[in-house]
């Protein structure tokens, strides 16, 4: 039973390290396609979510029949919990940037990447917390995770940053008012995309040491 245990195990921890490098690719994609106003691009993104989509499901479906059949105390226990919470944040993940993909597809005219100079210094930070956050899963480093939690401060910033800017467009031309919608609605999916990389981090804090939030869960 232990042996069918590790087993099984082990292939929810390759799928969650699938759907994690899926993720990971959504976002890269997200941002050539808005650097490069690539709307091909932009509907491969989206239809790509459904794929993300269902590796949730089938995560979900083998963490609970883990749970069901091989009833796990402890250790065992939070790593199964572990990756029904994660592979949550990772899909959430995937539809933000299919939602910025979605408002990519209307964007028409001026490129417009580097209208507002904090989109891509926020998109940049999403992008390398999201990958530290599935490495140090990935390595159970808790380390890194804590790097990550910090990173979100930054990316904060960085968010008040672009609505500062984004009041600026709008004073000197009311005309922009669509573009400027869009914008605040991309800096927002990045800003909780960081989120969710943080969300990451802390659901590793407790796969190692059963603490979430300094609260003793199990």
């Amino acid at each position: 039973m232990r042996k069918q245990f590790d087993n099984e195990l082990n292939k929810l921890n390759k799928d969650l390290i699938e759907m994690g490098h899926l993720v990971e690719t959504a976002i890269e994609n997200m941002i050539d396609s808005f650097k490069h106003q690539d709307k091909a691009l932009a509907k491969e993104i989206i239809a790509n979510d459904r794929i993300i989509n269902d590796k949730e499901r089938s995560i979900e479906s083998r963490a609970f029949r883990l749970i069901l059949t091989q009833q796990p105390i402890a250790t065992d226990l939070r790593n199964v919990t572990t990756a029904l919470k994660i592979v949550t944040d990772l899909e959430r993940i995937g539809d933000q940037a299919a939602d910025i993909a979605d408002i990519l597809l209307h964007f028409d005219g001026e490129h417009l990447y580097r209208t507002v100079e904090h989109i891509p210094k926020i998109a940049k930070k999403a992008k390398i917390m999201v990958h530290e956050a599935i490495d140090a899963f990935i390595q159970k480093d808790l380390a890194t995770a804590k790097i990550v939690i910090e990173m979100d401060d930054e990316i904060d910033r960085l968010f008040q940053e672009v609505k500062q800017e984004v009041v600026e467009i709008l004073q000197e031309n009311r005309e922009k008012a669509d573009y400027c919608i869009d914008f605040l609605m991309i800096a927002k999916y990045l800003e909780k995309i960081g989120d969710h990389a943080v969300n990451i981090c802390e659901w590793l804090e407790f796969n190692r040491t059963g603490t979430l939030n300094e609260q003793r869960l199990i």
